[in-house]
């Protein structure tokens, strides 16, 4: 039976009160890293200088999204040899075909990627579908999983939202179970499962307006079993969609403090930018990585420096709808390698 605002659910607000505490108790040290920096994705100045590098040494990686124009049409093997030119270390992939360039075989496509000098990082599967046949994690677990073990995977994930069973808390706690049963098989193979965000996961329960859904996330899936992938372009536009509850008094929130506050949850980011614009609908208009507002120096050294920089963190360039997609990689690792610790 769904609950209502004024029958709130004891057990989920006890996990959230404790997410609550772990915030308090992960404040001064996101402070620190935080700075005096306010909780917006402005950016001043591009950080570029001649300090330390923000990106982490081998971690610049691709959403193959990005370039899916290129692979439908030239096919892994030209995509690959230009993204080891341009210096990404790893790639993310987005389906395992491509186009009119042919039949390929996941040993191919694995063989393909190392011998282009990258690592293939995680991969995106559909969740759930009403089409019986679709290949996702709720349809099709094993073989996601057999598949992600032949491409030599330690992540494997969805960027599908736990919407199956509506805007509800019960029906995401109802999804969250269903992702803890996908983590543990993802565990038990030597991989870990990932949930890739978009806005609305920042949005309100319709039945708990004062609950935000990307918080009974967190509280309902174990941290040992299931992972993040934050987008940080669209948690910023979460940011300035979802500040206001249905009442209009206002909960804002930083993605950074979210990741800061459990690092050890999101091993992989998105890094797609925006410009920002109050009159679109996401607050922001995405752009090629280094033409936007949101301060990526900031992000990425605020989380590189989590636990003295021991963490592994990767991070992955994307863009929905590039305007030409190679042009779009090569100036999003130039940008990203460029920037700079010390000029913040």
């Amino acid at each position: 039976m769904s609950r209502t605002s004024s029958t709130p659910d004891p057990e989920l607000s006890r996990k959230l009160s404790r997410r609550g505490m772990l915030g308090v108790a992960a404040g001064a040290t996101a402070a620190a890293l935080l700075g005096a920096a306010a909780p917006t994705a402005a950016a001043h100045g591009k950080g570029h200088g001649h300090g330390r590098p923000v990106l982490p040494p081998g971690r610049l990686g691709i959403q193959l999204y990005s370039l899916r124009d290129k692979v439908s049409t030239l096919g892994f093997a030209a995509v690959f040899a230009e993204l080891e030119k341009y210096g990404y270390d790893e790639v993310e992939y987005a389906g395992y075909t491509q186009g009119s360039a042919g039949a390929i075989t996941l040993d191919q496509l694995r063989r393909l990627t190392r011998d282009h000098g990258l690592r293939a990082i995680g991969s995106h599967v559909g969740y759930y579908s009403n089409d019986p046949a679709a290949y996702t994690f709720a349809q099709n677990l094993d073989q996601v999983l057999d598949d992600a073990q032949a491409l030599g995977l330690k992540h494997i994930g969805t960027a599908s939202g736990p919407w199956r069973y509506g805007s509800t808390v019960d029906g995401w706690k109802r999804c969250a179970e269903e992702f803890n049963e996908y983590g543990a098989a993802a565990k038990a193979r030597g991989m870990k499962f990932y949930q890739h965000n978009h806005a609305e996961e920042f949005s309100f329960a319709t039945d708990r307006p004062d609950v935000r859904l990307y918080d009974v996330l967190l509280a309902e899936t174990d941290p040992d079993l299931v992972y993040l992938e934050m987008d940080i372009y669209w948690a910023y536009a979460g940011q300035f969609r979802f500040s206001k509850r249905a009442d209009g008094t206002l909960d804002p929130f930083d993605p950074l403090r979210y990741v800061l506050e459990q690092p050890d949850r999101y091993p992989l980011f998105h890094v797609k930018d925006g410009e920002h614009d109050e009159t679109a609908r996401d607050g922001y208009r995405m752009v090629d990585v280094g033409d936007g507002d949101i301060d990526y120096q900031r992000f990425i050294s605020a989380v590189t420096r989590t636990r003295g920089g021991r963490l592994d963190h990767h991070w992955q360039a994307e863009h929905d709808n590039p305007v030409e997609s190679f042009a779009f990689a090569r100036k999003s690792s130039r940008h990203l390698h460029s920037l700079r610790e010390k000029d913040c």
